[in-house]
């Protein structure tokens, strides 16, 4: 993916990614931790340099020394979706609206909210459910503008 595609503009960001098999994980300081197959939505924002695409990028690159919680679980999900919303810090709004989706998780505590009171960032869906539906619920911030990086 060409960092064109990602604006410099500071933001929000979705990662949909997408574990084709139950594994047990290493999450750095979080430990050792079951994930089930299915899709996890990885909220996230992007105020420092570069912006949105700085971040992003990284997230779509091989963590040489991982640094954040999502960069230990991308080494095994597959990140076939990315949304985002400009100009916004949404991630804590956006991973608890998630959550009153139907069969919505928590998959383990703590993750990627070390910075803040939020339970976790990261919410698990054995199914991933319409698109339509997920924008509507999060659609109150901003437009969202979505990148679709593989089999949705």
């Amino acid at each position: 993916m060409s960092e064109a595609r990602f604006p410099a503009e500071r933001g929000s960001y979705l990662l949909w990614m997408y574990l084709a098999r139950g594994q047990e994980m290493g999450i750095g300081g979080l430990g050792l931790h079951e994930f089930r197959r299915g899709w996890y939505a990885y909220c996230g924002s992007a105020f420092g340099p570069g912006g949105l695409r700085a971040r992003l990028n990284h997230h779509l690159k091989e963590a040489q020394r991982p640094h954040w919680h999502i960069d230990y679980l991308k080494e095994a999900a597959e990140i076939r979706a990315v949304w985002i919303c400009r100009g916004v810090n949404s991630e804590h709004d956006w991973s608890r609206r998630l959550l009153t989706l139907a069969a919505a998780q928590i998959p383990l505590s703590g993750f990627g909210s070390s910075d803040c009171n939020c339970r976790s960032h990261l919410v698990y869906l054995p199914r991933r459910p319409a698109s339509r539906i997920v924008q509507e619920l999060l659609r109150g911030d901003c437009p969202i503008g979505r990148y679709n990086l593989g089999r949705a």
